[in-house]
């Protein structure tokens, strides 16, 4: 559970600049497809 905790602390991002966050959110959105369709295809 701590894992998963500071897992979320350091994907969360709260810069002032929209263009950075928007690209901090476009990451993570991809990183947690590759993930979910990499678990879908080891299943």
């Amino acid at each position: 559970m701590n894992e998963l905790l500071r897992l979320a602390r350091f994907l969360r991002c709260e810069p002032t600049d929209p263009r950075q966050a928007f690209r901090h959110r476009l990451a993570v959105g991809f990183a947690v497809a590759t993930l979910i369709l990499i678990l879908s295809l080891l299943r």
